[in-house]
């Protein structure tokens, strides 16, 4: 599938397909995951604006799934990758990660970062798999500290968490 840059009508889109993809946590007994709104219009607008929002869309054009990213300590840090359930498991978010793999390369950017839990299927293993590997304590830089720290103050330590690296 296509992936493109997002468009600022799109992030309305955007955050359907977070609603509908966090959907599943409530079958693996994480409800409050699945109810924890998307980012908001203003949010996903900061990295639409900036550059940091990319789309995989259908034939018609539409977004299915999208990836956002931050630059964390000279590295790109994944924020979001979702995919919406009805295109799930054909290898669009490993698209998506590749074509910001893409992008770090071509930009000379080391590595790209993000942080999961570690011990949902969709998740941690998924990483794994598309190339990064679990970072420990001695790996995080001030940045993902601080990253972890805003997961931490949000309830996202109910489930173990951790930082995760893929060099490009």
């Amino acid at each position: 599938m296509p992936i493109r840059a997002a468009h600022v009508n799109e992030l309305t889109a955007l955050r359907d397909i977070e609603r509908a993809a966090g959907i599943c946590f409530r079958d693996i007994g994480m409800p409050e995951i699945a109810d924890d709104e998307p980012l908001t219009l203003g949010e996903l607008g900061r990295y639409q604006r900036a550059g940091m929002a990319w789309v995989s869309v259908d034939a018609a054009d539409a977004p299915v799934a999208y990836l956002i990213a931050d630059r964390v300590d000279g590295n790109l840090h994944v924020e979001q990758v979702s995919v919406h359930p009805d295109r799930a498991r054909r290898g669009i978010g490993r698209s998506l990660l590749e074509h910001l793999a893409g992008l770090a390369a071509r930009d000379g950017v080391p590595a790209l970062t993000l942080t999961t839990f570690t011990e949902v299927p969709w998740n941690a293993p998924y990483y794994a798999r598309c190339g990064f590997r679990l970072l420990d304590e001695g790996g995080l830089t001030p940045g993902l500290r601080e990253i972890r720290a805003r997961e931490s103050e949000h309830g996202l330590d109910l489930w173990p968490r951790a930082c995760m690296r893929r060099d490009v």
